[in-house]
């Protein structure tokens, strides 16, 4: 008797230890799956000139990269709403977007946090018009054809300045063209006026082929914010770290050498080097948190932007901003 009891008891016990592992492993396996680093990360450059393009000419995250045994498939978008179809499908990992395609991404329910600011954008944007046209003001814009690149900052910029001027989107007809369509339907008369970004504005007042009607006069903040996949950022903020330490790094050389900088973003767009030494002019590169004013000028942005119908769900945009990583960026 005594003995089976000895028998009961040690067989109670290696139950009781089978147990333990199990549970064990069931919280090890998961936690092993998510410390995983992925071979690969996808970075996307998004339109307009970037230090991403100094990044990735320099190949400076590849070599910060090594250590963690992790190479870079790049991507390029040449606007937001694009972008946005690719992170939905894991194609993206890390990117920039402007505002438009920021916040029509985050009330879609898209997964991505805003980690960084590097433009409050308020010179971002132009609305233009031919040099000889006899549209003097907003007000003149009715009834006109207005090209512009749907969902992005630029759309949003338009939004802004035909209601703070007495007209909404009704009073005029939108063509949705990106950059590269815009450029020559613009230029060939086909539409009357374009919003779009630089280069393009200094390009063409510069080619006296077009005024700017509305510009950073306006006032219109357009912030502009670094970005991660919601997944990625959690489960790797360490590689999330390294892109924004090479962002800086890129920004700052981009302010310190502006004519090299020039000349690659020259050939990069097919632009002319004097137009992009005028642009750099104006430019200052930054990365910083995502600070007060964005998120005021970003939430006053989507509420309005819901009022008309832009975008179809009312979101609080402090709840889509991380600013624990860019911190530690010296």
């Amino acid at each position: 008797m005594a003995k089976r009891k000895v028998q009961f008891v040690s067989l109670l016990a290696l139950l009781i230890v089978a147990g333990i592992l199990i549970g064990v492993f069931a919280v090890w396996k998961p936690y092993q799956a998510k410390a995983e680093k992925p071979s690969v990360i996808n970075v996307a450059i998004n339109g307009s000139l970037s230090p991403l393009n100094i990044v990735k000419d320099k190949g400076w995250l590849e070599e910060e990269l090594k250590k963690y045994k992790v190479t870079v498939a790049w991507s390029e978008f040449p606007s937001g709403p694009p972008l946005l179809e690719a992170l939905a499908a894991k194609r993206v990992d890390l990117s920039f977007l402007g505002d438009g395609a920021a916040l029509s991404g985050q009330s879609s329910g898209l997964p991505f946090v805003n980690v960084g600011l590097i433009s409050d954008g308020k010179g971002l944007n132009s609305l233009l018009v031919h040099e000889n046209s006899k549209i003097q003001t907003i007000a003149d814009l009715k009834g006109k054809t207005i090209a512009v690149a749907k969902g992005t900052t630029s759309h949003v910029f338009l939004l802004k300045v035909l209601v703070k001027n007495g007209l909404t989107e009704k009073d005029v007809s939108l063509v949705n063209l990106q950059l590269q369509e815009g450029l020559p339907a613009f230029t060939s008369g086909k539409v009357d006026a374009w919003v779009t970004i630089e280069p393009y504005p200094t390009q063409l007042v510069l080619q006296k082929e077009a005024r700017v009607l509305a510009g950073a006069e306006q006032g219109i903040l357009a912030p502009a914010t670094v970005i991660a996949r919601t997944e990625f950022a959690k489960n790797h903020p360490e590689l999330v770290e390294v892109y924004l330490s090479v962002f800086k790094r890129a920004a700052d050389y981009a302010n310190a050498n502006r004519e090299e900088v020039a000349q690659l973003f020259s050939e990069l767009k097919k632009v002319p080097g004097p137009v992009i030494s005028e642009v750099l002019k104006k430019q200052n590169y930054t990365i910083g948190p995502v600070n007060e004013e964005a998120i005021e000028a970003q939430q006053a942005s989507a509420d309005l932007l819901f009022e008309n119908n832009f975008i179809k769900k009312k979101i609080t945009f402090t709840d889509y901003v991380d600013n624990a990583i860019i911190k530690k960026i010296k």
